[in-house]
Formats: C-alpha cells, sequence, structure tokens
C-alpha cells in the first residue's frame, strides 16, 4: 500500500530483514481473526464455480445484503470494492461545491479534484475530541450551497462517529447529497450507529459499504452503495462492466453477511480489545487518547518528546508498525493511530510503548 494507506510490508521486510508475516501491523485497520469460515469452506468445497459466470443481476447476493443491512434490494449497487463506488457516485451527482468532513480518508478529496469540484473542509476540532455538533453542522451545509457533503462514519483516523438519529437530523434539515461511508461501522453498535435502513426514506443519502476490513477481504474487491434515488443508481450501474464482482467475491458475499456467529465473536471481541487498548494507553502519561468507535484509537504525543515518525522508527525493529497520521489534513507530525489486533499483539504493543516512553 501506499504511504497515505498504510505500510508497505515488502519494503520494510527488506529494510529489517523479517518476513512480513513477523510485522505486527497496527497501520492496517482489517480485522486481524480473518474472515468467515463458512464462507472459505464454501469457496473451497465448490471451486469449479470458476468455470461459471456469476449472474449477472446478483439476486441471492443482493438478498444476503438486503438482510443484513435492513434496506430494499432494489436499492442496492454493487461495485468492486467501496473505492469504485465512491468514484461512481462522486462522477454521477457531478457536485460543483462538496463539503469533506475532514480530517479524511484521502480518496474523496482525489475523486472530487477529478472532476475539479470545490472542496471546503469541515475540520473536526482537537479541543472537542473531534466530535462534532450536529447542528453546527448543519448550519454549515445550508450556509454553503453544496452539492455534496462526504462523511466518513466512524471517522478515519478520529474515530468519531455520529449516530443514526444524528444522521437523520441531518438529512431532515439539508438539501444537498449526503454520501455517508460505513467502512468501519460495523466494529461498533450498528443498531445506534449505521443509517443503512434510511436509504428507503430518504433519497439523497448514499451509504457506502465495504467487506475488506470488517470481514478481512481486502482480496476478493467487494463493495456495495445503498441509495434510494432510481436515476442515481440506474446511471452508476449503467456505467459499471456486466458481472463486474466475480463469482468468488459474489458467492463468499451471499454467506458471511448472513454468517451470524462470525458477526457477533468479531463485534464481541474487537470491542473488547478497543476497551483494553484504549484503557491502556491511557495510562501513559505522554499520550492523549480520543475516543473511538472505529477499530482504531487516534493517540497524541502530548509530551512532544519526539514525532510520531520518530516514534514509528523506534517500533519498527521491535516489528511493530504503527500509522503516522501527519499525512491526514488538520492532524500535526504528533499524531498516530493504533489499530486493533489480536490480544496478545495489543499486549506487546503497550509492553513497548511504556517501554519507549519511560
Amino acid at each position: 500500500m501506499s504511504v497515505n494507506h498504510g505500510a508497505n510490508l515488502y519494503d520494510l521486510s527488506s529494510k529489517y530483514g523479517f518476513s512480513k508475516d513477523e510485522f505486527m501491523d497496527f497501520s492496517s485497520n482489517i480485522n486481524p481473526f480473518g474472515t468467515s469460515n463458512k464462507a472459505k469452506e464454501y469457496i473451497i468445497n465448490n471451486i469449479n464455480m470458476v468455470s461459471m459466470y456469476p449472474d449477472p443481476e446478483y439476486v441471492n447476493l443482493k438478498k444476503s445484503i438486503s438482510t443484513y443491512c435492513g434496506c430494499l434490494s432494489k436499492n442496492i449497487v454493487l461495485g468492486s470494492g467501496a473505492t469504485e463506488l465512491i468514484s461512481s457516485f462522486i462522477k454521477t451527482i457531478n457536485p460543483k461545491k462538496a463539503l469533506l468532513l475532514s480530517p479524511a480518508y484521502s480518496e474523496y478529496e482525489n475523486e472530487l479534484n477529478k472532476i475539479n469540484c470545490e472542496i471546503v473542509k469541515y475540520f473536526s476540532k482537537e479541543e472537542n475530541n473531534f466530535i462534532i455538533d450536529t447542528k453546527e453542522l448543519v448550519s454549515a451545509i445550508n450556509s454553503g450551497n453544496y452539492g455534496l457533503s462526504i462523511i466518513c462514519n466512524p471517522n478515519n483516523p478520529t474515530g468519531f462517529a455520529f449516530s443514526r438519529d444524528e444522521i437523520e437530523y441531518i438529512l431532515k434539515n439539508t438539501n444537498c447529497y449526503i454520501m455517508i461511508d460505513e467502512t468501519y461501522i460495523e466494529f461498533t453498535d450498528t443498531a445506534m450507529y449505521s443509517c443503512t435502513s434510511l436509504v428507503d426514506k430518504y433519497n439523497k443519502l448514499f451509504v457506502i459499504r465495504g467487506t475488506s476490513k470488517f470481514f478481512s477481504t481486502p482480496g476478493i474487491r467487494l463493495g456495495y452503495g445503498l441509495i434510494g434515488d432510481k436515476k442515481v443508481k440506474n446511471e452508476i450501474s449503467k456505467n459499471l462492466d456486466l458481472w463486474n464482482i466475480n463469482i468468488i467475491a459474489a458467492s463468499m458475499g451471499e454467506i458471511m453477511f448472513l454468517d451470524d456467529n462470525f458477526i457477533s465473536t468479531t463485534i464481541d471481541t474487537m470491542l473488547r480489545e478497543r476497551n483494553y487498548l484504549t484503557n491502556s494507553l491511557n495510562t501513559i502519561d505522554d499520550l492523549t487518547v480520543y475516543p473511538s468507535q472505529g477499530n482504531f484509537i487516534l493517540c497524541k504525543i502530548a509530551s512532544k518528546k519526539f514525532s510520531a515518525k520518530e516514534l514509528r522508527e523506534k517500533l519498527l525493529p521491535k516489528k511493530i508498525i504503527i500509522r503516522d497520521c501527519n499525512s491526514f489534513d488538520g492532524l500535526s507530525e504528533y499524531y498516530f493511530r493504533v489499530c486493533i489486533l489480536k490480544p496478545e499483539e495489543n499486549k506487546t504493543l503497550i509492553k513497548n510503548l511504556k517501554s519507549i516512553f519511560k
């Protein structure tokens, strides 16, 4: 991956003489426990399906997503990863001016720049623990004549999340398109925070999700968008390739979205480990730790003993990789992000951080 999207394990392996598998990659916000065993076993036992074309309508896949998200199948559009759908949606509605909640994932800005859209950044503030006031945001949206507002929920890298009720308040009180990226929503309480069911009610809402992070399947490139605006959905679909989801991805999706045991076990484990990491990081006096609803935690080296880049360099010989957040707009060189890994790896991170700051 590039410097803006995580560590390049190939380069680091060559530089430090470790195999890629030896690194504890706290910069990668992918579920460390792997994907659904049910889905994997199905693929292994039905590998001859690779000689078949997928269903061009993806009826069963959309049915699984519909059940999983609590929305109508007709409001689902499929993509080869979430990034393809972000790009397709932005090109389709072609906003002249967009409000981008920041700091944020760089791909939103990249796609807006491709269509020469005027970008206004709405920064969450450190002094407010990066929490955004909903009414203030609505006021900003309405005062700017925007065609689109983009919200990552929970936000990467700050971890802040609007509740479902807050998102509905935004939808009720604004007129522009609202794109919600729910890439990390499944690592938290979806009943409280996810707004997937709102797409059946609000035509200006577009919800993006992928399977790379929570379902730990970046290799199959499966993403989906939810939108009630039939015209926009049809336009997006028209510009996507026929059979844009391969049969392996489609078959895995049909199963893993309904694998309740995998889903509940992952959520329970990740929440427990997030609490452990948050509490443990808070015991290090040099750090300011920000509350997170994602599978990652934003920290600041408040003592300014060294920069996040220097901290990263100190951890690499220990086979530990953290994310230096200096590439995110609005964050200084003292910010870093750690993702939740397996219990022993999380303990190893805390042990080494305590040692370095001691």
